[in-house]
């Protein structure tokens, strides 16, 4: 069974977590673009990973309700970087903002699937 409060707040903190600390290292990306794109997966795939756990903690793994879950992270964060990437300060298109960024947050749940797999007896 989903807990959704707790999915719900745990969704809004893999986005949140993730922006505060791109926010920061943002001036690497006109350094070296290559090195924040790795970074910007690699802080987004720890996030998911550290809150996934918070999620299932003192509970029993599901895989399906690992991936719900990831799902439902991956729409919460499309829907928080809609208005930042789409009128914000950081206007994109959404061809580039996908290709940049929207498609790393496939991660959330494919992550979730493959951790609840190993998790499970």
């Amino acid at each position: 069974m989903i807990l959704w409060k707790r999915a719900a707040l745990l969704g809004v903190m893999s986005w949140l977590i993730p922006f505060v600390i791109l926010f920061i290292l943002f001036p690497l990306k006109q350094w070296n673009a290559p090195l924040f794109g790795t970074l910007m997966g690699m802080v987004v795939l720890l996030t998911g990973a550290a809150l996934l756990h918070r999620y299932f903690r003192n509970r029993s793994v599901s895989v399906n309700e690992a991936v719900l879950v990831g799902m439902m992270w991956l729409v919460l964060n499309l829907a928080f970087d809609y208005p930042m990437f789409n009128f914000g300060p950081m206007k994109m298109t959404a061809s580039s903002y996908y290709s940049e960024i929207g498609l790393s947050y496939l991660m959330l749940p494919a992550f979730a699937f493959g951790a609840a797999r190993l998790a499970r007896p």
